[in-house]
């Protein structure tokens, strides 16, 4: 049996992609986690107390992809702890809320913590949360889509509660990370636990997630 059949019987699924979820409290990161995880909203989503973590399965161009997703807290005093958790992450998700302008303020914060925290391919995705809420908006989509496209972001606006766009900030975040495999961006000779996805083909025993023996040679 070799380790590319019992990936495929085990696992059902060829990679591991590790997401963070960024930003000022109170921007909908949780019911973000929820509503894609989950399927559903929750309308009282309690504030995060460190980190909290989901995960699901997604298909990109045929192969299967687990999403380990780390949704950080937002308040200042949980920063320390929370920086410990974007080493690995493949991809970064940074919310802000469209209504509430002081949480678009704050993204070159968020912006300069996951530029010097992740790997330099961690693929960088910023979410106007919200956009049920237009009529109350304090940030004009054209504003952030260019301090997306002056920071090398991708950007989209999307609703927590409606699900709107929801699926595709995740599903295009993986999209984007797996071009970069391909393509030869992310270094696949580099360690799992700096580039942020581990190739299941290449690993002989796991925990929850965790790299028991992982080869980091290329495939």
């Amino acid at each position: 049996l070799n380790n590319s059949t019992m990936a495929a019987g085990q696992y059902n699924y060829s990679f591991i992609f590790k997401y963070i979820i960024i930003g000022d409290m109170g921007v909908g990161k949780s019911c973000l986690l929820h509503q894609f995880t989950e399927k559903k909203f929750m309308p009282d989503c309690p504030h995060t107390i460190g980190v909290e973590f989901g995960t699901r399965i997604i298909e990109v161009s045929g192969q299967k992809i687990k999403l380990q997703i780390w949704d950080t807290a937002g308040q200042e005093r949980f920063r320390a702890v929370t920086r410990s958790y974007y080493r690995g992450a493949a991809g970064a998700l940074m919310v802000y809320d469209i209504t509430r302008r002081s949480t678009y303020n704050h993204l070159s914060s968020w912006l300069t913590d996951a530029r010097n925290l992740t790997h330099p391919n961690t693929v960088i995705f910023l979410i106007g949360n919200k956009s049920d809420l237009d009529g109350d908006r304090d940030v004009t989509y054209e504003e952030a889509k260019q301090f997306a496209d002056e920071n090398g972001l991708l950007f989209m606006e999307c609703s927590a509660k409606t699900g709107d766009h929801v699926e595709d900030v995740f599903i295009d975040t993986a999209r984007k990370i797996y071009q970069n495999i391909q393509d030869g961006s992310l270094d696949l000779n580099a360690a799992a636990a700096d580039t942020g996805y581990h190739d299941i083909n290449r690993c002989h025993s796991w925990d929850d997630g965790k790299r028991n023996s992982c080869a980091s040679s290329s495939l």
